[in-house]
């Protein structure tokens, strides 16, 4: 039996926004295990400049990534869908070991298999310095409060 990930395609606006604060909830855990779980077992990613082909190069992805990203707070935005593929923008603010604070913006693209997991991610992100007072994201570690503004809310 394969594993079925709802909403599946084909997306509509609705559908495609809940897929994408789906993977903005999942991201906000930090559990690696728990977000490898929305991709294909042969899940393929570009993250930047790395490239990476499974859920275990997820999963080792990640954690190193949460290690050196800390106070990671993320917020998702869908941009554009197609059948079964979704543009989404992103943003998220973390600082570094030495409590340096960085704003990350991004693109990603995704595909889906007809059972609604990922099975290509594709990510351009760039990273800003930023001072404390300049964060937006302020909630307690995990998903999003329901009612704390997005993307466009906040101006960004």
């Amino acid at each position: 039996m394969s594993e079925i990930r709802p909403p599946v395609p084909p997306f509509d606006a609705q559908s495609a926004a809940r897929k994408a604060r789906g993977a903005e909830d999942a991201w906000n855990t930090r559990d690696p295990e728990r977000v490898s779980l929305a991709y294909t077992p042969d899940s393929w990613w570009r993250n930047r400049s790395e490239f990476l082909v499974g859920r275990e190069a997820i999963v080792a992805f990640l954690t190193r990534k949460w290690e050196r990203e800390r106070a990671y707070r993320l917020i998702k935005e869908v941009w554009a869908f197609h059948e079964n593929r979704i543009a989404a923008r992103f943003a998220y603010e973390w600082h570094d070991e030495a409590g340096q604070w960085f704003r990350s913006h991004g693109n990603e693209q995704w595909e889906f298999t007809e059972t609604g997991l990922m099975r290509r991610r594709e990510a351009s992100i760039n990273d800003v310095p930023i001072t404390d007072a300049d964060r937006k994201f302020h909630w307690p570690q995990g998903p999003r409060p329901a009612d704390h503004p997005g993307l466009s809310d906040l101006g960004l």
